[in-house]
């Protein structure tokens, strides 16, 4: 992403691209790792390379059902072959006698003597000869041994996420093994005396505590291991209780509201009592008041408690922060540009990340276009949206400029 600019204009309000690198700056890698199954690896960080023992594929192998034969053997205008092993795979043939083929089908080692396989398409078989209409060139169809991996090359670097496509690359090689970070204690709460769980009666001026399922729904898909410390009331005895409780048994404290000036909201200052707060106050939209600190050694992160700006700010500052704590070797997003489907008239001096989803207009042509309503307490707005459109500060955009967007594809996982 381009660099802010914040610089006086925001006050004691951070830019997003240094608050950003105060926070990976202090992110601490687990140390501690464990040996798993392959199979059971799904979306955890691997801790330690992974190379392979063996070539891939082992052996010369056809890539098509056909003829193994010697390229030498067939003339210029095709040749009358008999046919002299039969090879399907999973089993290997003897050497090939001169002037004959082999019948061979995908993935069957190709015999000694034999340089080339004739696809089954270009040649009829009579009796126990075959007939090649089409010579084929020398070499062809044939997928060499190591043509894929070599024994000892490293095929899986520490610090990625492992997805189904390093599973298997993993399980053809034969590692039936792998090593891999463990998984990362994070304590959430949320703060307020409004919050009522689902299925609880609403009383007047009550909501239901949304933000502890999104927030813990995020952390479950970042492979954390969630402790719910639950609804904490607005006191600060009750939230320097709760910090120091989610401190001692976790490796990350999350809360989401509390965060802000007002007359109720305590974490901030429990979080100064019982600590240090290092950063607060971002210049971007929505969101402005992110709190990160330490409760003791640990690290606490403070969305702002409106549900879009949890959403918002976890995403950006809170999945990097444990990204890069769970040993990931590229914790940031990487943004798309895309073309803008609407106008952004007024400039922000802070950055917004505006709700934005990527769809196919009639012309067949893909555009970012952002919901209509800026306010963050509207969660439906991201639940209709697939990504977020970044606007830089000071910027305008009219349709059909580029626009940086940030997918929940990659967001969410």
């Amino acid at each position: 992403m381009s660099e802010c600019g914040c610089g006086q204009a925001s006050g004691r309000m951070r830019c997003y691209d240094e608050a950003i690198a105060q926070l990976l700056a202090a992110a601490r890698p687990l140390a501690e790792t464990e040996t798993l199954p392959t199979g059971l690896a799904l979306g955890r960080i691997l801790a330690a390379p992974v190379a392979s023992s063996i070539n891939v594929p082992a052996w010369d192998n056809s890539a098509m059902d056909g003829y193994a034969v010697r390229a030498q053997d067939i003339g210029a205008s095709g040749s009358r072959l008999p046919v002299s092993q039969r090879i399907p795979a999973g089993k290997a043939g003897g050497p090939l006698q001169a002037g004959t083929a082999a019948r061979i089908f995908t993935g069957a080692p190709v015999p000694p003597g034999a340089d080339t396989v004739v696809i089954q398409e270009v040649c009829d078989q009579e009796g126990d000869a075959v007939i090649i209409k089409e010579p084929p060139k020398p070499g062809a169809n044939v997928r060499k041994a190591g043509e894929d991996i070599k024994a000892g090359q490293t095929i899986l670097q520490p610090g990625i996420k492992l997805a189904p496509q390093h599973l298997g690359l993993a399980a053809s090689v034969g590692i039936a093994e792998v090593r891999v970070y463990r998984r990362l204690r994070v304590a959430l709460f949320a703060s307020g005396d409004e919050l009522v769980m689902p299925g609880e009666p609403l009383g007047p001026g009550q909501i239901y505590n949304s933000n502890q399922f999104t927030a813990s729904g995020l952390l479950q898909a970042l492979g954390c291991e969630v402790i719910p410390l639950g609804i904490v009331e607005d006191n600060l005895e009750a939230t320097c209780n709760t910090l120091a409780r989610g401190a001692a048994e976790a490796d990350l404290v999350v809360a989401s509201g509390g965060v802000s000036v007002g007359e109720e909201d305590h974490v901030k200052p429990a979080v100064e009592k019982l600590g240090s707060l290092d950063l607060w106050k971002i210049a971007i939209r929505p969101g402005k008041p992110v709190a990160f600190g330490h409760i003791g050694q640990t690290p606490f992160i403070g969305t702002p408690g409106n549900p879009v700006s949890l959403f918002v700010t976890f995403l950006l500052f809170a999945r990097p922060f444990i990204l890069k704590m769970q040993g990931a070797s590229n914790p940031l997003p990487t943004p798309l540009t895309l073309e803008a489907g609407f106008d952004w008239p007024k400039p922000d001096k802070r950055r917004e990340y505006a709700r934005g989803r990527l769809e196919l207009g009639p012309d067949g042509k893909a555009r970012v276009n952002v919901f209509p309503s800026r306010s963050s307490g509207v969660l439906s707005s991201v639940a209709w949206a697939n990504g977020l459109a970044v606007i830089l500060e000071n910027q305008t955009l009219k349709r059909g400029d580029p626009v940086q967007f940030l997918s929940f594809a990659e967001l969410l996982s």
